[in-house]
């Protein structure tokens, strides 16, 4: 058997360029993973089976869509049981969906001894989603194109930090959604991301004012009683407060754990589902073993 993690992530900026001809968006962006997991347990098979520790979840889930994808392009007729634990909330903004398939394809590979390049994977994981790619490397990565595109970059500086779950997370065709109620007026020409590569270049965090992301121009409207959930959560941590994806998970960066704690604390006393997270470069996203 072969467990495997899969990390969520962070879009530290997010920034759409325009509209492509596809229907799709130009984007660019640095997202940012991190040390808050699912876990999926891969068990050799003479065919495929995949169960979810959420049974809602178990239905066209990324991860069996990723098993067939790759079953099919590989020509192999192998099999496996696979069993994913969920721990990262989903409809979030926080990738889990998206880094489950990027996790199951990798481990697949290794698993059924397929011998697939990181190029190969890459093009499936296009295939099952837009930001599915950015997983298979992990750690801070740019991405581009309609999201599809990533590639490492230098990585962010350790960082501790704060994550909160607003309820009512779990909204059908929600990216999409937010995407239609982009404007013109929204769209930047990745000055952001320009501007942070320079302090990741130089080994320091990305300055709060370049942390953009275009969501938040529509959001906040989109999502009832967020912005108020956002305001509390500023005046407790002391921090900017940033908006993950399409949200609506809220994000704030510490220089220390112990003040991540103590907002968390007070965040949990007041009702709020939060974790403590830290940031997690390429080698420690995902790992593997037997088990």
């Amino acid at each position: 058997m072969l467990t495997a993690r899969a990390p969520a992530k962070l879009n530290l900026i997010l920034e759409v360029l325009g509209r492509r001809a596809d229907g799709y968006h130009n984007v660019c962006g640095i997202a940012q993973t991190i040390d808050v997991y699912d876990t999926l347990r891969f068990e050799p098979s003479d065919r495929l089976q995949f169960t979810c520790s959420e049974p809602t979840l178990e239905k066209d889930n990324l991860v069996e869509r990723a098993a067939v994808l790759l079953r099919e392009r590989a020509g192999t007729t192998r099999g496996a049981h696979i069993h994913l634990q969920k721990h990262i909330p989903w409809g979030t903004g926080l990738g889990g969906g998206s880094s489950d398939a990027a996790t199951t394809l990798r481990t697949l590979n290794d698993l059924w001894e397929l011998g697939l390049n990181d190029r190969e994977l890459a093009g499936l994981a296009s295939e099952l989603g837009s930001d599915v790619s950015l997983f298979l490397h992990g750690g801070t990565v740019l991405i581009e194109g309609r999201g599809d595109i990533s590639l490492p970059v230098s990585p962010l500086p350790g960082t501790h930090l704060v994550l909160l779950i607003p309820p009512g997370t779990q909204i059908e065709a929600k990216t999409a959604t937010l995407y239609r109620r982009l404007r013109t007026v929204h769209f930047t020409k990745g000055q952001f991301v320009r501007a942070a590569l320079f302090s990741l270049r130089a080994g320091k965090r990305i300055p709060e004012d370049l942390m953009f992301n275009v969501f938040e121009k529509v959001a906040f409207d989109f999502f009832p009683g967020l912005l108020e959930v956002k305001s509390v959560f500023e005046e407790a941590a002391g921090e900017r407060v940033h908006l993950t994806g399409s949200g609506p998970c809220l994000f704030a960066q510490f220089g220390g754990v112990e003040g991540a704690h103590e907002t968390a604390s007070g965040l949990r006393a007041r009702g709020y589902d939060v974790r403590v997270a830290c940031t997690a470069c390429g080698s420690d996203s995902a790992s593997g073993g037997q088990a």
